[in-house]
């Protein structure tokens, strides 16, 4: 792996880890759908064209179309939305961890469903990673009205899994940029009529809500999903996903740094037993390949 892609690598962790932090203070005091939707629609409209400035057509082949829409809809629309209305009753560090474990679900649905070996440290890592996870739910599971919130934490995390596993290979020939905005546009055209139909549009104006969602818009939003699209083009999916690791922590310190969020020893350890089991596994899988 070259300097290059360290450095993005590093870049892409804290800003997707980033990103449930800025939405905690969003949902706050606005509507989660409708800003979540507004968000996408800003963020794609800049992606496309940023795209085509650069020479890139939306024509995409079918496979590509497949993988816009099936992401658009699973990643941004069902896995974003899911926890944004689920920060509203749950912590960004909570939400950032239950996040961080799609790469274990991705192995294990690998493993169980396709028919994908697993090396000893694989599944080591498998068992350490939904241990910390246990350990951390021992410690949350108490709070009064979370048991909703980490259910749609959950539910968007299994539908991200879904369409990892289904698109696997489909987002390449040198149009990320393009598919980055047609698939955030897709998200848009999901969640805005929904937004619509089921939210109150009550809005708590501050210069904090603001700064918020741009950050959230470009930031986590557009320039994270470029890096992410940039290493995987670059590096492969299974080295890209190693940097995954790193969440957990980032996810954790950002929120307890921004929102001043209480971590006791059992999330602390939970955090690290999390982002070793998700090494291990990526470990296992790069070096099987």
């Amino acid at each position: 792996m070259d300097l290059r892609a360290l450095f993005m690598g590093l870049a892409f962790a804290a800003m997707w880890s980033s990103a449930f932090t800025s939405a905690r203070i969003i949902v706050a005091a606005a509507p989660p759908l409708l800003a979540l939707g507004l968000r996408f629609l800003l963020s794609g409209l800049i992606a496309v064209a940023l795209a085509r400035l650069m020479g890139q057509s939306w024509r995409l082949t079918r496979a590509q179309w497949r993988a816009t829409v099936i992401f658009g809809v699973c990643q941004n629309a069902l896995y974003l939305g899911l926890n944004f209305v689920a920060m509203q009753t749950i912590e960004a560090s909570l939400a950032a961890i239950i996040a961080s474990t799609m790469p274990l679900m991705v192995a294990l649905a690998s493993w169980l469903m396709l028919g994908e070996k697993i090396r000893p440290l694989g599944l080591a890592g498998l068992v350490a990673g939904f241990a910390g996870v246990a350990i951390i739910m021992g410690a949350r599971l108490g709070g009064a009205g979370m048991g909703p919130g980490i259910a749609l934490c959950m539910g968007g995390v299994l539908a991200l899994t879904a369409a990892t596993l289904s698109v696997r290979g489909a987002i390449s020939g040198g149009k990320f940029l393009m598919v980055v905005g047609l698939q955030m546009l897709v998200g848009s055209a999901v969640l805005l009529p929904v937004s619509l139909g089921f939210e109150r549009f009550v809005i708590d104006w501050s210069g904090e809500l603001v700064l918020a969602f741009l950050y959230t818009t470009l930031v986590p939003g557009l320039l994270a999903t470029v890096a992410w699209f940039w290493l995987v083009n670059r590096i492969g999916a299974v080295r890209a996903a190693t940097f995954h690791f790193l969440n957990p922590f980032l996810g954790v310190a950002i929120a307890a740094l921004v929102l001043g969020e209480a971590l006791g020893a059992r999330d602390i350890l939970g955090v690290a037993v999390i982002a070793g089991g998700i090494l291990a596994v990526q470990l296992a899988r790069f070096d099987r390949k």
